[in-house]
């Protein structure tokens, strides 16, 4: 964004992606899982779990639900985060070995809500300390579900943020454009005068790009996973 004499402006509205952009997973997600199963007696390798759970998310279906009553999204987003675990666990063939496979699932899906299993990137607090100082609103666009606002409170992120967007209450997903622009509808701010920076080239950067922000991507290192 530049004035009327070439220079680069401040952005009235910065979004930033949350996993991969402001916190990561401790580890891997595989070993977190198979640490997890392990106290349910269930012994697997947390490589194996890796790439299995990898596998299920690329194929499922977006973390969205159209048309449901709000009243039903923590169910819907627990039902949905079940249905990779489970495949998760079926893939590496272990899944008959739970006694209680709900139960399991409810402590895993409890665990990725508290602080314990994230870390918080190094350069994410001075940027946005930075940004704070010169008087730029900052929100969070994200893919995740209504745990994200525990996860940020218990990370001690949420005070940086005066919204927070994710796909589960917003009815789509990133890369759609439509959810960028509903983000952006809380700070009647144009989409020229806003950035967004995330990790996920087509998620992030081509979505916000297509919707007419400035999109900024973050690379950060392959070998943090994600969930």
């Amino acid at each position: 964004m530049t004035n009327d004499k070439g220079q680069m402006t401040n952005p009235k509205v910065i979004l930033l992606d949350a996993v991969g952009t402001l916190f990561g997973v401790r580890g891997s997600v595989g070993q977190i899982y198979s640490a997890i199963a392990r106290q349910f007696n269930v012994n697997v390798p947390p490589k194996l779990v890796n790439d299995a759970f990898f596998q299920a998310f690329a194929a499922a279906d977006p973390l969205v639900f159209p048309d449901t009553d709000p009243k039903e999204i923590h169910e819907c987003e627990f039902e949905w985060w079940r249905v990779i675990a489970l495949r998760t666990f079926q893939k590496v063939g272990v899944l008959e070995q739970f006694a209680d496979f709900t139960d399991f699932f409810d402590h895993l899906y409890t665990h990725f809500a508290t602080a314990e299993p994230w870390f918080i990137y190094p350069d994410v607090i001075p940027a946005l300390e930075a940004w704070q100082r010169v008087g730029i609103q900052l929100g969070v666009l994200s893919n995740f579900d209504s745990r994200l606002y525990l996860v940020l409170k218990a990370l001690n992120l949420d005070e940086f943020f005066s919204s927070i967007t994710i796909s589960t209450e917003a009815g789509m997903a990133k890369p759609d454009p439509k959810i960028f622009i509903h983000a952006l509808q809380k700070y009647e701010c144009e989409p020229s005068q806003a950035w967004h920076v995330g990790d996920s080239l087509r998620e992030d950067y081509q979505g916000a790009k297509a919707a007419g922000l400035r999109a900024i991507w973050l690379e950060r290192s392959q070998d943090l996973a994600e969930i």
